[in-house]
């Protein structure tokens, strides 16, 4: 079985974005075994520097290359490739015939480091808009989810 990490800045703070997330890691279960690991962030200070911004975005990169070990490692940057959902199910399927573990990543409020993105075997980009990275995470979840129904020709609403 397929193992998916999520590797994520920042803790889910509304309920009804818990909710969605518990729903689809059940959803999921069927399919791959599911580990959400998140990372502190940072405070952001009112007075954002250049500097302040980098430095913030290393230290919760630190934190991040912890967890990334032995994986294939997608991170989700606004530079990213789009795909279609059937194209990231085929990415996926393509992905696990070589490696079992795939670690996607999400940064914080401010993105991810140098160091994170240059460790990533691929980036991705779920749209040109900007996201709440929590929201990120449900739609991520979500796309996994459609990606497994796809794989295994199984009606999903399309």
């Amino acid at each position: 079985m397929i193992h998916i990490n999520i590797v994520c800045v920042g803790k889910i703070k509304e309920n009804y974005l818990k909710d969605a997330i518990l729903e689809y890691s059940k959803r999921l279960s069927k399919y791959c075994k599911l580990n959400i690991i998140e990372i502190t962030d940072e405070p952001i200070p009112n007075n954002l520097s250049e500097k302040a911004s980098n430095n913030i975005k290393n230290i919760e990169g630190n934190k991040i290359l912890n967890y990334l070990n032995n994986s294939y490692i997608i991170s989700l940057d606004l530079k990213g490739k789009q795909y279609s959902s059937e194209e990231f199910s085929e990415k996926i399927e393509n992905i696990s015939f070589n490696n079992s573990n795939i670690s996607f990543v999400i940064g914080g409020s401010l993105g991810l480091s140098k160091e994170v993105l240059e460790k990533s075997n691929e980036l991705i980009c779920f749209s040109k808009m900007t996201f709440p990275h929590q929201l990120i995470r449900v739609f991520l979840l979500e796309q996994l989810f459609r990606a497994f129904k796809i794989q295994n020709n199984e009606t999903y609403h399309r």
